[in-house]
């Protein structure tokens, strides 16, 4: 598939739709973690974005290297957005979790 783009001159092309729909996703991945799982859930987030960077330091080819990376900045960008969701719905602009209190 790389050797396809690069024939075609499509590799930035690629890498930039690419970007937007993982920052696309991790929008709502921030908005439903806090959700259910609050501010606790942020360390998946550091797993993540660790992994992210280790893999585009360890793959060789550019296209995934720099998804990887990608994805691994915007886990680790997601960390601090994550806590910013918190302050969103303490303001009233998201929903707050009710709680089941029997």
């Amino acid at each position: 598939m790389t050797q396809f783009l690069a024939t075609f001159h499509l590799t930035g092309l690629a890498i930039g739709l690419a970007t937007f729909l993982v920052i696309g996703l991790f929008h709502p991945l921030v908005i439903k973690g806090e959700y259910y799982f609050g501010v606790r859930c942020w360390w998946v987030f550091a797993l993540m974005g660790a992994a992210g960077i280790a893999a585009s330091l360890l793959v060789d080819d550019l296209f995934w290297s720099t998804l990887a990376a990608v994805w691994g900045a915007s886990s680790c960008w997601s960390i601090g957005e994550l806590f910013e969701q918190r302050k969103r719905v303490a303001r009233g602009w998201f929903p707050k979790r009710e709680t089941d209190k029997r």
